[in-house]
């Protein structure tokens, strides 16, 4: 089906709105970032959201216009006062008075004898802006707005005021967005009658026009109901699409899978420890999708070290048994050969076949792999995601395991299903991603927790100095590496830069090398993997007491001898990544410390993060500190993986609708999965409203 008849004047170019030439169009199809090779259209100015309102309703006498307020004055012009000639830096005057008072009227560089013709001596005039004083005396700087007394209605008493970009002014926008409310349609209403009455909600168009064009400024607040349908909708949209994306995943196909229980009480029995309580609940859960005839979609969050590799690998020990194959997909070389050296010994032990793919793979190698993965004899394949390259060929793939979900979009995820049509996937994350944002990026995804640590976790203890303290810190850490610790020291840069006052790895190894000679070794992410394998190996050989690095150890380095993690300008990182750093350490058997150094001076939200930091080590409440300082965009690092930016809804005020929006979602899809009959037009109506048009086709028939 294609887009609704109905909605066609809100997806016409700009250029169909009067007065947008080529110029304003290029300007606004950048300012809105609309898709590549597209021109933006008229509903981008409607969901172009005001950041505020001026309230020019006061109308008083000159005498109750005090300084700083916007007011709206009716004046009597008596007489205007041009600058000399030639001294353009002397402003234009306009004198005039009501019955409380005098005021003027200030115009800097007026040329072309514009405001004489505006204000005419001896005339009535409206004027708006706001009051300020000069020399004792009320004046008005370049009012907002003047205007003949029988065309007051046109002098907009409360006025939205919009983000702008360069070339773009206010008055400009605003004629634009009240044409643009002219072409809003009448759409049939996607939400329930008894919610709307409930939550005096008006109608999108209604909420559209209350939200541009306020009658007061109430009716244009975030949490007015106006606005909050608005952002209701958008979520619902989001939450529509990602359930859609859901089942077309799980419903189609899936394999009912059957185990003996063999091979997993054989792995079981290899581990050198027993499975926690979380982690036998985790595989409880999943062992359940997988015999499901369902395909499984299911996120399994832990932080740093709760042992999410071991649930894998009984899962895929499960799949073996039922005669499938699994793939365990690593975001690096690096990441993808630590895993393999985890699980080979076990499953060589457990007699299942399990190889290692990467890109950089002699042929020969290659060959014998791929072979392998044909005809069945490899079990378990892990691997970048080379795995997925197209003459790569399993023979039965029944699991997919995704370490590091959030390196991958919803599109990757669509990509990665295609390989194996009915294969279940498990996605793996040790980045806790608090309820909310799993509502957003994954709601089309189950999801299973692990929150204890494994036995013999050690706490970390936590301590946050100055920079200045250096000399203090270099001679404790010479200390405890005598006694045999071995440390790491973070860096957020590799090589100095113009820009940032930030000391860079390269600076700091250079001038520990002075102290600890060649103990110490640096690893960042502009050397080659071959280079980075060797240092890490001969860290984890114990030949390296100290190892600098940039954030390329954030994820999955297994050293449990290295106690001590420092953090140089540990203000420049956000929470997660300081979270994730500081598990580095707390591996092995001794009490681990992290240190974190910053720089002054602090700013607020530093300071707020270093504390967090400092006060828990518990992932999910960091997450949600997280959430609550930076905002939804960045904790997942979204801006690059193409997720949702909210445009209507803002994530601190509105946060409470989303789980609304889910919950209404799910109800729907589940009454009407066919989006059929009136709701079902209107919940269409509604996804290329906002543009989901991607997810049109995954509505089932019937």
């Amino acid at each position: 089906m294609s887009r609704p008849e109905s909605l066609q004047p809100l997806f016409r170019s700009l250029h169909a709105i009067k007065g947008v030439g080529d110029k304003l169009a290029a300007l606004l199809t950048r300012f809105f970032g609309a898709p590549e090779g597209q021109e933006a259209i008229v509903l981008d100015i409607l969901m172009h959201m005001p950041s505020g309102v001026v309230d020019r309703r006061r109308q008083v006498g000159i005498a109750e216009a005090f300084l700083n307020q916007i007011v709206t004055l009716k004046l009597h012009i008596d007489r205007h006062q041009a600058p000399p000639r030639g001294r353009e830096h002397i402003p234009h005057r306009v004198f005039a008075h009501d019955d409380t008072g005098e005021i003027s009227l200030v115009f800097f560089r007026a040329q072309g004898g514009w405001v004489e013709k505006a204000l005419p001596i001896g005339e009535e005039r409206y004027v708006s802006g706001k009051i300020d004083f000069f020399n004792g005396e009320k004046q008005i700087t370049h009012p907002d707005y003047i205007v003949e007394p029988d065309k007051f209605a046109t002098l907009p008493l409360v006025e939205p005021v919009y983000p702008l970009t360069n070339g773009l002014s206010s008055k400009a926008l605003a004629k634009l967005v009240r044409q643009a409310l002219d072409s809003v349609p009448d759409l049939p209403e996607w939400i329930d009658a008894a919610t709307m009455a409930q939550r005096k909600w008006p109608g999108f168009a209604a909420a559209m026009r209350m939200v541009h064009l306020p009658e007061n400024p109430g009716e244009a607040e975030l949490f007015a109901p106006a606005r909050q349908r608005l952002a209701y909708d958008e979520y619902l949209a989001g939450q529509i699409t990602l359930q859609l994306l859901r089942s077309s995943m799980v419903s189609v196909r899936g394999t009912a899978h059957q185990f003996t229980g063999e091979v997993t009480a054989k792995v079981s029995s290899l581990l050198p420890f027993s499975l926690t309580g979380g982690q036998n609940v985790a595989l409880g859960e999943i062992m359940a999708d997988l015999a499901a005839p369902e395909r499984m979609s299911r996120l399994l969050q832990g932080d740093v070290g709760s042992g999410k590799t071991v649930v894998a690998l009984m899962a895929m020990a499960a799949i073996a048994e039922s005669g499938a194959q699994s793939a365990l997909m690593a975001p690096t070389e690096l990441l993808a050969s630590q895993h393999f050296k985890t699980i080979k010994p076990i499953c060589d032990a457990a007699g299942l076949g399990c190889a290692l793919l990467t890109g950089k793979m002699p042929a020969a190698e290659r060959r014998a792999i791929r072979a392998g993965l044909a005809d069945g004899s490899i079990h378990i394949a892990v691997g970048t995601h080379a795995l997925f390259q197209s003459d790569i060929e399993f023979k039965d793939l029944g699991l997919t395991v995704v370490d590091e979900q959030h390196r991958f979009g919803v599109h990757q995820r669509l990509a990665l299903s295609e390989k194996g049509r009915h294969t279940d996937l498990l996605v793996m994350t040790a980045t806790p991603i608090p309820r909310t944002l799993v509502l957003t990026h994954f709601g089309d995804m189950a999801v299973s927790v692990l929150k204890e640590k494994p036995k013999g976790r050690q706490p970390i203890d936590t301590a946050v100095l100055s920079i200045n303290d250096y000399e203090r810190v270099i001679a404790r850490l010479h200390a405890r590496l005598a006694e045999g610790a071995q440390a790491y020291w973070v860096c957020p840069l590799v090589e100095e830069s113009e820009t940032l006052e930030v000391v860079s790895a390269e600076d700091r190894f250079a001038e520990l090398q002075k102290t600890f000679g060649n103990q110490v070794a640096l690893v960042h992410g502009r050397m080659s993997a071959a280079a980075k394998q060797e240092v890490m190996a001969r860290f984890k050989a114990n030949e390296i007491k100290l190892l600098v690095a940039t954030t390329v150890i954030e994820v999955g380095v297994d050293v449990p001898n290295a106690t001590i993690m420092i953090i140089e300008h540990a203000e420049r990182f956000g929470l997660a990544q300081l979270h994730q750093l500081r598990g580095r350490v707390g591996r092995g058997s001794q009490r681990s410390a992290c240190l974190l150094l910053y720089k002054d001076p602090l700013s607020e939200t530093a300071k707020a993060r270093l504390e967090t930091i400092k006060s828990t080590e518990d992932g999910f409440e960091i997450a949600e500190r997280d959430l609550d300082l930076r905002g939804q965009g960045d904790i997942l690092g979204t801006r690059q993986s193409g997720m949702p930016g909210y445009r209507l809804a803002v994530p601190d005020v509105h946060r409470h609708l989303l789980e609304f929006a889910h919950d209404d979602a799910k109800a729907l899809l589940a009454r009407n999965p066919a989006l059929t009959g009136e709701d079902g037009e209107a919940a269409r109506t509604l996804l290329y409203l906002f543009r989901k048009d991607l997810a049109i086709p995954l509505i089932r028939a019937g």
